[in-house]
């Protein structure tokens, strides 16, 4: 029920338009009941099964019912026009009433399209926000390619199995409460029958159903393996191909693809059992009708016309109840996918339930221009670009108070009583061996975590105190890994400001060492750079982050380990851009090659998690401990 709430949710607003496909399909119900009635009278009269009325309808209103004044009309009709005549005007009536059924019904379905296109559009862009906004923890522990199946097959399968029958389960209900009522009127007692028989059938096949939302359940989840397979081998696919894993890779795939192959058999095996099935029951349904309903004319209990027009209403419910049974089992098969769907959706976010967090509704802007992200322009300017600050430039600093930290409630400390002071305009260095927790506390400042014990502080208010966007807009983050897009140079490095001229890009460029190579691509600033920036050598990716940030200007930068995999040539263009970038600005450097830090206000050693020693570059030399060492290692 949950399920049928998010999507009735999403209906809403679309509320005119399933208004429309409504009543589309209660006129297509009316013209496919309508013409039942008319064959009772008319097989009675035209094939003489009863005489013909003369008595003038308000002589007999008072001793004999409505069917006997539709008779006099009938047969006043039949006398004026003969019966040859009065056959092809029922023929025509009949013709006219199923072109408008099937006009209606046209129109139910023109009008259902953009609704069902429209919330498959907002449930997915539901799930891509909401995965957006989910802590970064929450990927550790998944896979992208399952993410991926979720956002792509599994709702794609909720259009297919759900949506696409919508019309039916707006359509067929009125189709079959016309006939029951017409079959009711008709006969009560051979009515009752009939239901019986079609409750007997709706349970048979109601227990098909209940395992073939499991089944389906179970193709999802080996269609995600596939998935996140597939996606697991492209991106190492260097490493496949340089250990001649082609073939252990395949192997492992196969095995993948037949499972998902055996599961999908099952499920269509059930699938397709529902037509047959269905089919059968309604015709053992019919055999049993024609034999008690037989007994019934034989009995005098009612004429032959009437058991003739019974008939064909039960021909009108049958049709409409094998649709909805094929809508029941195909509602099924996508509730499963829907609640692969939901498993995300429903994944809370434990940094917006503190105070002041806002990661599913970001801040209005106060206009349409830049000012949106960065609030106010400054005077500051960084190698000659003028500047976009946040809306509150940070005043003080940030301190790092006491601050403890597990990945997992029942993990081992990461961090341990961690306490650092980064004040505004002073560059802190952080350094140590891997596993000390260095990312770990880049992570924590933009609150990509929240600590486990302790606090952090900007400007003396806890960042928990802020929400999200205000805290994230104080950063700029440049690290080992040049995240880029596969967009155009000039979308990468704008990438999520607005208001920023071409001047502004080109002056970031030139400080990050970019602008050069930039004017040498195909088409410059609007080069397509390919998937993950592929067409460009990492010191280009790498600058051009450099660049990106020092558009942003932000408060504090945090450069994690950013020169560690360049060649010296790159390496030198890009500590040269980074040193411009933290000229006068407060910053937070991760460093393998510590000649990059010497110049740091202070460097911290950490050790599995423990701040083992700090001060400048000259105090920690004269210590001759830690640091020292490191330093050694790396002249050797």
């Amino acid at each position: 029920m949950t399920s049928f709430r998010r999507l009735l949710g999403y209906m809403a607003n679309y509320r005119g338009l399933v208004a429309l496909a409504i009543v589309c399909n209660i006129l297509t119900a009316v013209f496919t009941v309508v013409a039942v009635p008319l064959f009772q009278p008319f097989l009675n009269l035209l094939f003489e099964q009863v005489e013909l009325v003369n008595i003038p309808p308000d002589a007999i209103s008072s001793m004999v019912e409505l069917r006997q004044q539709v008779n006099y009309s009938l047969s006043q009709w039949i006398v004026e026009l003969g019966k040859e005549t009065a056959l092809a005007y029922v023929c025509g009536f009949i013709l006219l009433s199923f072109l408008l059924k099937n006009l209606f019904r046209y129109l139910a379905l023109f009008f259902m399209a953009p609704v069902r296109s429209g919330i498959i559009r907002d449930l997915r862009n539901e799930l891509y926000g909401h995965l957006l906004h989910l802590p970064l923890g929450y990927f550790s522990e998944e896979r992208k390619g399952n993410l991926l199946s979720r956002i792509t097959a599994d709702v794609q399968e909720v259009e297919a199995s759900i949506l696409n029958v919508l019309e039916a389960i707006f359509r067929e209900p009125f189709i079959i409460a016309g006939a029951l009522t017409y079959m009711i009127v008709l006969s009560p007692g051979l009515t009752v029958f009939v239901f019986g028989l079609m409750v007997f059938t709706g349970v048979v096949i109601g227990g098909v159903g209940k395992r073939l939302k499991r089944s389906s359940t179970v193709v999802q989840e080996n269609l995600a393996d596939i998935v996140s397979r597939t996606e697991e081998s492209l991106g190492g696919l260097r490493i496949i191909k340089s250990f001649g894993a082609e073939g252990f890779q395949s192997e492992r795939f196969g095995e993948l693809n037949d499972t998902y192959r055996h599961s999908l058999i099952r499920l269509l095996w059930r699938r397709d059992l529902s037509s047959p099935l269905t089919e059968f029951l309604g015709i053992a349904t019919v055999a049993l009708l024609l034999w008690y309903g037989s007994r019934q004319v034989f009995g005098g209990e009612m004429d032959a016309g009437a058991f003739l027009s019974f008939i064909f209403a039960f021909y009108m419910v049958i049709d409409p109840a094998k649709n909805l049974s094929k809508a029941w089992y195909n509602i099924q098969k996508g509730l499963g996918a829907l609640g692969r769907v939901e498993e995300v959706l429903d994944v809370e976010n434990p940094l917006s339930a503190l105070k002041g967090s806002d990661t599913g509704h970001l801040t209005a802007p106060n206009d349409g221009s830049r000012k949106a992200m960065t609030s106010q322009i400054n005077s500051d300017e960084v190698g000659g670009t003028t500047a976009a600050r946040t809306q509150d430039a940070m005043t003080v600093g940030m301190q790092v108070e006491n601050v403890s930290f597990r990945y997992t409630p029942n993990g081992q400390d990461v961090l341990q009583n961690i306490s650092i002071d980064l004040p505004k305009g002073k560059v802190v260095a952080l350094v140590g061996n891997s596993g000390g927790g260095k990312s770990t506390i880049a992570d924590l400042l933009p609150r990509f975590y929240d600590p486990t014990e302790g606090r952090i502080t900007l400007d003396g208010k806890d960042l928990r105190e802020y929400s999200l966007r205000e805290v994230r807009n104080h950063f700029g983050i440049v690290s080992q890994e040049a995240i880029l897009f596969n967009d155009s140079i000039f979308n990468n490095i704008v990438f999520g400001m607005e208001g920023v001229t071409e001047a502004d890009v080109h002056e970031a460029a030139r400080i990050a060492n970019a602008h050069d190579f930039i004017l040498e691509t195909a088409n410059g600033y609007r080069t397509n750079i390919g998937d993950r920036g592929s067409k460009l050598s990492g010191g280009q990716r790498q600058r051009l982050t450099i660049a990106r940030a020092i558009l942003r200007n932000p408060d504090v930068l945090i450069l994690d380990e950013a020169t560690s995999a360049l060649d010296s040539e790159s390496e030198r263009l890009v500590q040269d851009a980074l040193q411009k970038l933290m000229d006068g600005r407060t910053a937070l450097v991760i460093a393998h090659r510590l000649s990059t830090i010497q110049k740091a206000d202070e460097i911290i050693v950490l050790d599995h998690g423990r701040i083992i020693e700090r001060g400048t570059h000259v105090e920690l030399l004269a210590k001759n401990g830690a640091y020292r060492k490191l330093v050694e290692l790396q002249e050797v």
